[in-house]
């Protein structure tokens, strides 16, 4: 059941799907109906998860589960996969590598792989306050105070 993010519980699980580059107007658009859609189908053992999304940026996906109503389980969790996945074939974009930073530049996201980042620290082109994604943040709470957070107030200060 699809339900507008900003209303879920601050305890919601959040699943955070960083892109490699950012969607088109038109491609946000057409993932917003593909993830309503989806997220009004969604599942766990028969009954259906009460669920929002965001995309932050046009560069993330960020979907969000109430799981006081029914938690997601492995069969859900595939499901979000193979969802996930299909995106990715879809629009030939990159939405399941964990090995890659999101961080800003300005008002610019700009998105490195892991190599890279831990050169630039070494080089001294990003610092400790460098605007960089937590995509590990477990839920809505955690997504809204600490996603957005300075290098070094994250994984990514064993970098700096």
């Amino acid at each position: 059941m699809l339900v507008d993010f900003e209303k879920l519980p601050n305890t919601s699980r959040v699943w955070i799907y960083q892109s490699n580059r950012t969607f088109s107007d038109a491609e946000v658009a057409e993932v917003k109906s593909e993830l309503d859609a989806f997220i009004n189908e969604w599942t766990t053992h028969g009954s259906d998860l009460s669920a929002g999304y965001e995309m932050p940026y046009k560069r993330f996906i960020v979907i969000a589960l109430d799981q006081t109503m029914a938690g997601a389980t492995g069969c859900s969790i595939d499901a979000s996969v193979r969802f996930i996945q299909s995106l990715e074939k879809k629009y030939n974009i990159d939405l399941l590598d964990k090995m890659n930073v999101s961080y800003k530049q300005g008002e610019f996201v700009a998105y490195k792989t892991l190599l890279d980042f831990k050169k630039m620290a070494k080089n001294k082109s990003v610092s400790k306050k460098t605007i960089v994604f937590n995509n590990l943040v477990a839920n809505k709470e955690e997504y809204l105070n600490h996603w957005e957070v300075p290098a070094e107030e994250s994984w990514h200060n064993r970098f700096m």
